[in-house]
């Protein structure tokens, strides 16, 4: 009889789950919280399907226990969590929220009774209010000022617990997406000078982010940022469309990997920018440059790519019929986890690269006889995986992966019609049920191997 060869990853690679304070806790309000910019979004008619609120969401902010139990019974030992900035800091600045550093401390203890290791992201989209209300949020350099002083709060407050740091999640969707096209939170529709000067005014964040863990975070700390890198996969493994891939990786990421791993904006896109540039101040960018200790990849899809004449880089339009989730944005490219680590490290010399995101969202049906069959999830899941394998195979240094998401949650402006969870969550009950992926993932991290 054939036996087949096991698919294993390497010795203490990190498997986990992933989710975020604003897609899961509910409780927009509670205990002096504070309204962020997507507790207003939300309540702009025609902004979110069906006009879901975040103001219950998983009531994890009650049931954190239950799913903490939850977890560690399908395996897991890391969970990628955030911290609420407006749960901390009502208004950004000014006046801490005793309450809520409660609430996470709470948790935390919660956390490490059930053998769960934190993996903290600073910011995940939910921006105080007040600070988008006082001087327009992203777009001033004073937001910076505003998060270095919850940066040195949260590390101080948690740094003997919590030695995984992330500064923030997704830059490119709480600026050009936030203020470029309006598809997300506050809403706007800006021109490109202001958007670059968003994604600068985002990097100083993560600058003080950093900074904060270094000076507070205490022995074995260590930080990175979480970024959806734009991953081009070559439409053929030759070296003239690999050459093409990191081309276009280059030029597609530089506004955010560029000053942090170079220490500097790529004169190429200065030139392009012109007078829409970034405006940089002195000392910002060896703020935002500070030395990290791994990159945070959120991957998705990715898009084909191959040489062009005279060394222009092609990129190829998806067909109609090309397979994608139920997320229309979501197309199906496994091949992205592959290409996607190895460009980073072989572009901008990662030496450490996690997997913070990778999932799939689909319209998934109620439980029938207390089963969920997404053969769907657990298939792109899988193929997904098997690219990754390669590359670590291959010698990418990636060192961990974590799911998205636990559990069903707010998806944003899709609301909650989106599911990405591997445990279904009915939001009216709020009963937890582990999906055939979920299943089938509990045993992928107990092999340390597909299966």
């Amino acid at each position: 009889m054939i036996q087949p060869r096991p698919l294993s990853f390497p010795k203490n690679f990190v498997w986990g789950f992933a989710a975020a304070a604003p897609q899961i806790e509910g409780a927009a309000f509670t205990h002096g919280k504070g309204p962020s910019v997507w507790d207003t979004f939300a309540r702009e008619p025609g902004r979110v399907l069906n006009g879901d609120t975040l103001d219950t969401a998983c009531e994890h902010y009650t049931r954190y226990a239950q799913d903490f139990k939850l977890m560690r019974s399908l395996g897991a030992s890391h969970y990628r969590l955030s911290l609420a900035w407006p749960r901390i800091y009502p208004d950004g600045d000014g006046a801490l929220n005793q309450k809520g550093l409660d609430f996470y401390h709470r948790l935390f203890d919660s956390m490490n009774k059930h053998g769960l290791k934190p993996w903290v992201t600073m910011f995940h989209w939910d921006l105080p209010q007040t600070l988008e209300t006082r001087f327009g949020g992203w777009r001033d350099r004073r937001v910076a000022d505003a998060f270095a002083i919850y940066a040195d709060t949260i590390v101080k407050a948690f740094g003997d617990r919590v030695k995984n740091w992330i500064t923030l999640n997704e830059v490119m969707c709480f600026t050009q997406l936030g203020y470029g096209n309006g598809q997300k939170a506050p809403g706007l529709k800006l021109g490109a000078g202001v958007v670059n000067q968003t994604y600068h005014n985002a990097l100083l964040c993560h600058g003080h982010a950093v900074r904060a863990v270094r000076e507070h975070g205490g022995r074995g700390a260590r930080v990175g940022i979480t970024d959806n890198s734009y991953c081009p996969i070559p439409v053929t493994e030759t070296e003239a469309d690999i050459a093409a891939a990191r081309k276009a990786f280059r030029q597609g990421n530089w506004r955010v990997l560029d000053p942090i791993y170079n220490g500097r904006y790529d004169p190429a896109y200065l030139k392009a920018a012109g007078a829409d540039r970034p405006v940089v101040a002195k000392g910002d960018l060896s703020l935002i440059a500070q030395p990290t200790d791994f990159l945070g990849l959120n991957i998705y899809t990715g898009e084909f790519v191959r040489a062009g004449k005279r060394g222009a880089v092609e990129k190829l339009a998806f067909p109609s019929s090309y397979p994608k989730a139920d997320a229309v944005w979501l197309k199906i490219a496994p091949q992205a986890l592959y290409w996607g680590p190895r460009l980073a490290a072989e572009v901008y010399g990662v030496k450490k690269i996690y997997i913070t995101e990778n999932g799939c969202g689909y319209d998934d049906s109620p439980p029938v006889a207390g089963e969920v069959h997404d053969l769907h999830r657990r298939d792109l899941v899988r193929n997904y995986l098997a690219e990754l394998r390669r590359a670590t195979v291959d010698g990418v240094p990636v060192a961990g992966y974590f799911l998205w998401s636990f559990m069903d949650n707010y998806e944003w402006e899709d609301g909650y019609q989106r599911r990405f969870g591997v445990v279904y969550c009915d939001f009216q009950t709020q009963k937890r049920t582990p999906k055939l992926s979920a299943r089938w993932y509990s045993e992928v991290m107990a092999r340390n191997a597909l299966v």
